[in-house]
């Protein structure tokens, strides 16, 4: 017997975790998975921030509990505290990243250490961290990678913003997320657990944004002639946690609006 349509994509009964779900981008995916029924845990170091991104709309499924994706303890912390509220845990989406560092000849050990930590093996600490949860029962596992995992960056639209400059290290960890994608698929498969990646393009953040000149460059870059809206992203979150995505994994979800098709 077929699935009903609404019925695959409702995420209504399920638990999810967003590391870093009240920045720029994952204020939308946050939104997006509850306004699809789930209860969502935004996880992150700052209450004020969450507090500042959600209060106000009155989002009564989505909740803050602390966590520091730099430390193993704390994301097992985080983990364990929303399992024994809600008795259960189905969705995990890294999402966070931290950096330091941006110009590509002047980048410092310590520099390139900490880009790595935070976009690259913050990842794998969660994923690991989210597997005793999952093995009994299954689980969905989201990724956040970047235009920049896949290609380099066109070096001639930061001519007149060398400010905007995509790292290195930050590319090099987000082609990293791509094959820990891969890799945890394959290796989790048996356990009923899916692991998918999503990969934005230009979504410059709002202050990124003031610059109209280098967000005009942006939108010349692209097929469809603009930036990318968070809310562009919600579709592609719902759909990889939801029952409609129960066949995929392993794979990348490119949201570019055709950048990478040039």
């Amino acid at each position: 017997m077929s699935a009903n349509v609404k019925t695959l994509f409702n995420l209504a009964g399920k638990v999810a975790l967003v590391t870093g779900g009240y920045g720029h981008l994952g204020t939308a995916v946050s939104e997006g998975l509850a306004e699809a029924g789930a209860s969502v845990y935004v996880l992150g170091r700052s209450k004020e921030k969450f507090a500042e991104a959600f209060q106000q709309e009155g989002h009564t499924s989505i909740r803050f509990q602390e966590c520091n994706i730099s430390l193993t303890q704390s994301i097992k912390d985080a983990f364990a505290a929303v399992a024994l509220k809600e008795g259960r845990l189905d969705v995990l989406v890294n999402n966070a990243f931290y950096s330091k560092g941006q110009n590509p000849e002047a980048l410092t050990d310590e520099e390139w250490a900490f880009g790595i930590d935070g976009n690259l093996n913050s990842v794998y600490r969660c994923i690991r961290e989210i597997v005793p949860h999952f093995k009994a029962k299954g689980g969905s596992i989201i990724n956040v990678s970047s235009m920049y995992g896949m290609v380099s960056p066109d070096f001639s639209i930061y001519d007149e913003s060398p400010a905007f400059l995509n790292p290195p290290h930050y590319g090099a960890a987000k082609a990293g997320v791509l094959q820990l994608t891969r890799y945890f698929a394959c290796y989790l498969g048996k356990y009923n657990i899916t692991v998918n990646a999503v990969t934005p393009g230009p979504f410059p953040s709002e202050q990124v944004q003031q610059n109209e000149a280098f967000v005009e460059q942006l939108k010349k870059k692209n097929p469809l002639n603009r930036i990318g809206r968070p809310d562009d992203l919600k579709g592609a979150f719902v759909y990889l946690a939801s029952d409609a995505s129960a066949f995929m994994t392993g794979q990348n979800m490119v949201l570019d609006g055709g950048w990478m098709a040039w």
